[in-house]
This record gives C-alpha cells, sequence and structure tokens, in this order.
C-alpha cells in the first residue's frame, strides 16, 4: 500500500513582499498602506514591514525596549521587511540608522483605528453632536502611546496624508487609513506633539496633487500669511462662570436687557507700536470698559482664523480655530471666562453662509465639489466671490452644526450672530433671471437652507438653553424668530433692518425736511413686534463711504452732536435689544478701518466725552427700568402719545412692563425750543425726568424742566403735562410714586 504523497503548502501570502507593493508605497501611491505596512501575522509567523526614507538599517522593538528584530532592507529608500519576535499585534518601534546618525520611529501602522462603528453610523444618519471631539487633530494615548489623532471627510479622495513638521512634509510617512462607509481617512501619528504645523496632502479622483489643505476641524492655526493648521492640546480652562450661565438658561432673554457693544478686536485698541492686543490684553481693557459703560453683551465680529485683514473675519477658513492674531485659543476662553465673572456675555459674529476661495481652504477638497455646490449658479456668490455650502450635504450640514455646539460647548459664549441669513434663504440672492436653480416645487426658497438653519437652532436651544442666536436678515422672511415647532427659523433675535435704514435715513435729513418724512419714524412700529428684534447700528454703517455716525448728522458742529444724542436716546427708549458698533459711542468722525486702532484721544473734548457719557446713562437706564426692556418684543409694552405731529416733528410713546412704573419718551427732533408744551400722560401727579440729552453734563444747552414735571387732570377728563422740549433732543419721565 503505498502512501499518499505529502500535500506541500502554498507560499503564505502573507509572506510575499510584491516589487509592485514596495514601488507604490515609496511612490506614495498605495491604495491602502494598512494591508502591508505596519505587524501582519502569517503562517510562519509575526513580520514587520516600514518605510522610512533615509535609514540604511533597522532594529525593531516592543515599546518596552525589548529587541524583536532586525529587518532586511528590501528597497534603497527605506522600506524594510522580516520577522518580529511577538505573539500578538501590538505596537511597536524601529531605530534607524544612517551613517553615525540615529533615531526612533514609532510606527504608525501597527496601531488599530481610533474611529469605531457608531461614529460611522452617527455621521451618515447626520446625528453626530460630538464631531469636534472626533475630527481633526486631538492628542491622545492610544495603546499606551502619545500622539495624536488625526480624521479628515474626503470620501472621492484616491489618497490622503497628514503632512507637517514631524514628518519633513512628506506625504508618504503618514498615509490614512480611509473608513470606507463614511469617506473618512484617519490615522494615529505617535509622538507627534502639540504645536506642530501640519496639513493634508491629497491625491484627487483623477490622480492630481491637490494643494495643501488646511484641518477643516483645526481647533489651531499658524499667525498669517502662514497657513497650515496647528496641533493642539485640549483646551485647558478653569471655567468660573456657572452663575452666569445658570441666569442665562433661565430666564426669558426677551425680556432681559441686552445692550450689545459691537467689537473688531484687532482694532478697537492697540499697541503703541501699532500691533494688535492679545486676548489677556483686550481683556484687561475692554472688559472694565464695557462693565463702566453699562453694555451687558459684547459682539465680535467673526474671530475664526481667516487669511485676508481686510474682510473682517468673514472670510474665514477655520471655523474651528479662533485667530492666531490674539494668541492662544486659552486666551479667548480666559477673555469669555472673564466677561462671565463679571456679568457680561459674548457674542460671536458666525459665518455659515459662505467661504473664501483660497487654495488651502474648502474649495475642491478632495478634487470634487464637497463642502461647496460643483454648479456656480448654486455654489458661487457673485457678491462676494466666495464658495457656498451645500446645505443639502448632510455631512456638510453636520459639520456647520457642530461648530455652531463647538463654541457654545468649548468656549462657553452666550450666542451666534449668523451672518447673511437672507443671503442663505434665497436661492435667487444677487442673481438675475437665468443664474440660480429653483427648487423642487419650482420656487426661489433655499429648502435646504432653511432646514440646516432649522436644525442648528434646534440643537443648539435643546443642548444649550443659555445660548441664543440672532439672525442678521434684512428680508420679510416670516418667523425668523420663532420656534421651529411653529414653522419658524427657531432664531432668538432677528436684526431689525428697517429700524435701522429708516430712522438712519430720517436723521440724516435737515430738520426742516423731517416733516416731510414722519412715516419713517412711525412706519417701523407697524411691525415692531412681528420678531424678537435688535435694533442694529452695526460696523456696516460706519464702513465704505457711509460715514461715521456723527458726519451723518445734518447741521453744524453742535447740532450734529445734538442730533446724534437724541438718536442714541431715541433708539434706547424705542422697543428692541440694543446694538452699538464700537467708536460710535464717543462719536468717532472718521469712518472705522480695521487697520488701526479707535480715534480715543477725542475723549479729550467735552463734545466726544459727553457723548459717552450718554451712552452710559442710556444703557444704565435702560437697565435699570424694566418698562423700558421687559416688553421689547411684545406690543403690550409699547403706546403712542404722540405719533401725528409732523409740523414740530415730535414723538412721544409710553414704554410699559407689568407691576412697574412706565416711561414716557419725547422727543423733539428740530432745533425749536418748546418752553410750554403739552404731552398726554396716563397718570396725574408729578414724573420725574431721568434722562434730557440736552444736559449741559452731556454737552447740551442745559434747557429742561428742572428734574421734574406735573401731570394734571383736564376739564375734558384728559391728564396732560406741560413742559419744556429742549431743541434736538430726548426727555424721558417716570411717575414719582
Amino acid at each position: 500500500m503505498t502512501k499518499a504523497p505529502k500535500k506541500v503548502s502554498e507560499p503564505d501570502k502573507a509572506d510575499q513582499v510584491s516589487a509592485s507593493d514596495i514601488e507604490a508605497i515609496v511612490k506614495g501611491q498605495h491604495r491602502d498602506p494598512f494591508a502591508f505596512l505596519g505587524v501582519h501575522e502569517t503562517k510562519s509567523g509575526f513580520r514587520a514591514r516600514c518605510f522610512v526614507p533615509g535609514a540604511e538599517t533597522i532594529e525593531t522593538f516592543a515599546l518596552d525596549g525589548t529587541p524583536i528584530g532586525t529587518l532586511a532592507c528590501l528597497h534603497p529608500a527605506g522600506f524594510f521587511d522580516g520577522p518580529v519576535s511577538i505573539n500578538t499585534f501590538q505596537p511597536i518601534r524601529h531605530r534607524a540608522t544612517r551613517g553615525d546618525a540615529e533615531w526612533m520611529v514609532t510606527d504608525p501602522y501597527s496601531f488599530w483605528p481610533v474611529l469605531g462603528p457608531m461614529d460611522d453610523y452617527l455621521l451618515k444618519e447626520g446625528s453626530h453632536l460630538r464631531l469636534f471631539d472626533k475630527m481633526g487633530a486631538h492628542p491622545m494615548r492610544h495603546q499606551g502611546v502619545d500622539g495624536f489623532h488625526f480624521a479628515v471627510w474626503a470620501p472621492n479622495a484616491q489618497r490622503v496624508s497628514v503632512v507637517g513638521d514631524f514628518n519633513d512634509w512628506d506625504g508618504r510617512r503618514h498615509v490614512m487609513r480611509l473608513r470606507r462607509d463614511t469617506g473618512i481617512w484617519e490615522i494615529f501619528a505617535p509622538d507627534v506633539r502639540p504645536g506642530s504645523a501640519y496639513k493634508f496632502e491629497i491625491i484627487g479622483k483623477k490622480g492630481e496633487l491637490l494643494p495643501l489643505k488646511a484641518d477643516p476641524y483645526a481647533r489651531k492655526a499658524e499667525l498669517r500669511p502662514k497657513n497650515a493648521s496647528i496641533t493642539a492640546a485640549e483646551l485647558d480652562q478653569t471655567w468660573e462662570d456657572e452663575p452666569h450661565r445658570k441666569h442665562w438658561s433661565s430666564v426669558d432673554k426677551r425680556r432681559q436687557p441686552m445692550s450689545v457693544y459691537e467689537v473688531h478686536p484687532g482694532s478697537w485698541q492697540r499697541r503703541d507700536d501699532g500691533s494688535m492686543l492679545s486676548w489677556d490684553e483686550l481683556a484687561g481693557r475692554l472688559i472694565p470698559y464695557c462693565v463702566d459703560m453699562g453694555f451687558t453683551h459684547i459682539e465680535f465680529l467673526p474671530v475664526s482664523e481667516h487669511p485676508y485683514d481686510p474682510s473682517w473675519g468673514y472670510q474665514t477658513t477655520g471655523l474651528y480655530a479662533p485667530t492666531a492674531r490674539f494668541g492662544e485659543p486659552e486666551g479667548f476662553a480666559r477673555f469669555v471666562n472673564g466677561c462671565h465673572k463679571v456679568g457680561l456675555g459674548v457674542i460671536l459674529d458666525w459665518v455659515p453662509a459662505h467661504f473664501p476661495t483660497d487654495a488651502h481652504g474648502l474649495r475642491w477638497f478632495d478634487g470634487t465639489a464637497l463642502y461647496e455646490h460643483e454648479d456656480p449658479r448654486q455654489g458661487f456668490h457673485p457678491d462676494w466671490n466666495t464658495a457656498i455650502y451645500n446645505f443639502g450635504r448632510i455631512e456638510v450640514l453636520s459639520y456647520l452644526v457642530n461648530n455652531a455646539l463647538y463654541w457654545a460647548e468649548k468656549f462657553h459664549v452666550d450666542g451666534l450672530r449668523v451672518d447673511a441669513v437672507a443671503s442663505m434663504l434665497y436661492l435667487d440672492y444677487s442673481r438675475k433671471e437665468g443664474e440660480w436653480i429653483p427648487n423642487e416645487y419650482g420656487g426661489r426658497e433655499n429648502l435646504e437652507a432653511v432646514r440646516f438653519l432649522q436644525k442648528m437652532n434646534t440643537h443648539l436651544y435643546g443642548s444649550h438653553p443659555e445660548v441664543m442666536t440672532i439672525a442678521e436678515e434684512s428680508t420679510s422672511w416670516p418667523k425668523v424668530s420663532q420656534p421651529v415647532h411653529e414653522g419658524g427659523l427657531g432664531f432668538g433675535f432677528k436684526w431689525n433692518m428697517g429700524f435701522m435704514h429708516d430712522t438712519l435715513s430720517y436723521f440724516a435729513r435737515e430738520p426742516v425736511h423731517r416733516k416731510f418724512h414722519h412715516q419713517e419714524i412711525t412706519f417701523g412700529l407697524l411691525y415692531a413686534f412681528s420678531e424678537n428684534f435688535v435694533l442694529p447700528i452695526s460696523h456696516d454703517e460706519v464702513v465704505h463711504g457711509k460715514g461715521s455716525m456723527i458726519a451723518k448728522m445734518p447741521g453744524d458742529d453742535w447740532q450734529k452732536f445734538a442730533n446724534l444724542r437724541a438718536y442714541y436716546a431715541f433708539m434706547w427708549g424705542y422697543p428692541g435689544k440694543k446694538l452699538l458698533f464700537m467708536g460710535q459711542e464717543f462719536a468717532q468722525w472718521s469712518e472705522w478701518s480695521e487697520a488701526r486702532a479707535l480715534d480715543w484721544n477725542l475723549l479729550q473734548y467735552a463734545l466726544h466725552e459727553g457723548m459717552r457719557r450718554l451712552v452710559r446713562d442710556l444703557n444704565l437706564t435702560y437697565r435699570a427700568k424694566p418698562a423700558l426692556h421687559a416688553r421689547d418684543c411684545e406690543g403690550d409694552g409699547f403706546e403712542w402719545l404722540i405719533a401725528d405731529d409732523q409740523d414740530r416733528s415730535v414723538f412721544a410713546w409710553l414704554r410699559k412692563a407689568p407691576g412697574e412704573k412706565p416711561v414716557a419718551v419725547i422727543s423733539n427732533l428740530t432745533p425749536v425750543y418748546h418752553e410750554r408744551f403739552s404731552v398726554p400722560l396716563p397718570v396725574a401727579g408729578r414724573w420725574r425726568e431721568i434722562l434730557n440729552t440736552d444736559a449741559e453734563i452731556y454737552g447740551g444747552s442745559g434747557k429742561g424742566n428742572g428734574g421734574r414735571v406735573t401731570a394734571e387732570r383736564t376739564p375734558d377728563g384728559h391728564i396732560t403735562a406741560t413742559l419744556s422740549l429742549p431743541p434736538l433732543a430726548v426727555i424721558m419721565l417716570e411717575p414719582e410714586n
């Protein structure tokens, strides 16, 4: 009986190293380096393969320093392979030599993935609300080794590598692992330290090498003109603001006083040499100033990273990174914490409507229109030469929603003022016929943008009730500041652009002509309570040849200041929250420029110092009198007293709140001084003059009522007060008892 021949086993493929695989690794063209490099189990045991450019020899060690093998050089560019004495998959290190040089390399291909199936599921579903902890670059200890985990979304790329200071910007060294279900590429890069510059090197869909891309989720970036992302430690801040956040999470924000000081942090003040202040320097100057001035909130023009100073931050390339212009991200966190400790809120201008087309940014990110629409009729903004986000794409929607949550969670900001909402809502915004694509129903409404805004507001208010959102929206789109469940967009407030336009138009006219434009003042009350309004005198009103606020006013210098004082008091007495751009509180003459500090020297002059004192007193009065703020957004808090005296351009109204003393606001908007002027009032008795913009301390002529007036009942049953109305002035009265 003959024995069957012994079966010869086929060579194990894992033992084999093909020349084509080696060549692909050396050239950075391998589609799946994790399947080839690192530690692999074969029938004959474990093997290790590595690519260490410049190395002549490689010795391999376990993490505890135990030698486990010497690898053979199979390619002079630095490719090595050989058996290693280990019993399980584990991270390994290589000691590389070249001549007298020696260095250690922890093998990035010997580590497991960091992201898991639940991350994939939530991301595909669009419900991942912690992407800022998963995407981008995060320090971590993984399988016993410190380093950074990198993750980036580039579903159409052939290859993605992270390159940086730590690998000589060599795209062959840290080729990332593709998670095919989501299009996310990830890698754990051992031994990378905080403070390293990095970008992503991407081979596009057609095999083209794209410009190096900054990390969309980077939490720190280089100072311009450089534009790399920076590996950053997790934010280290001891927060001391629980009382502040607890207060704002428990109140109806519509019924709280809100007086916002809008600030461009790069030009509010500067150092003596003209350089920008750091966040800590700003904290030492700006916070005490705003507290003294009585403002409740500081609103910053965008502080996200941006390459171009004259864009004021509205052309952002790094939504998650506080700009390096003012120092470390921790500096901004300390600033917010300092504000909260003294009761100041911090609002950020936020720009989800569009992004710039800089080569290192989001445009054409993986060789395709990934974050934007490919069709320029949807994806390119003619006003700003920018790209428009594709709000219909789940991953883009998640990127933006997570960014809103990021600023609230990581930096404790009190609100987001969302820029250019109108440009998002209308598909034909600034476009001619044929230059835009209708929605699925043939209309001009951008339904995908509507869903994005509703989702953003729902998640932000749902997880951070202390936060508010404010829409810069200039059209009559309905229910901007109504809840999503009632068909609204879900914003807390909306800028009242109509108020700004009409009142500035009125006050810019010579007083003799104002009687012909009386409706520019009265018309706004027809819609004043249709939304929760903020009255904005913003940076947009004092640039591009529009002139400063004081320069807009008619007449000689005395009349200009009197008009502006009256305008501010008119606005502070009008229903709605207040916003004033920096420099306008002391009547800066010149237009604002982002390139220089405000003209603080003007405060040595009485008229400018008087204006500053008035704004301070307006804030303090507004905050102290519930009648002036508690019903800002409700019609029952307003009542006309005089609405039709166009010949004398006098307006008077009552501000009210339940259980509180009413405040009468009386405006005389011509230079004519009325010594005995009858004003109807709701209650007989003595009324105290709580504010008069013509007071000498503000730079006025000092005309007034000696601090009090008396309202008496007339024979026909009406209650009136006969009082002095100073020229170009506003006075406020409240009952003494």
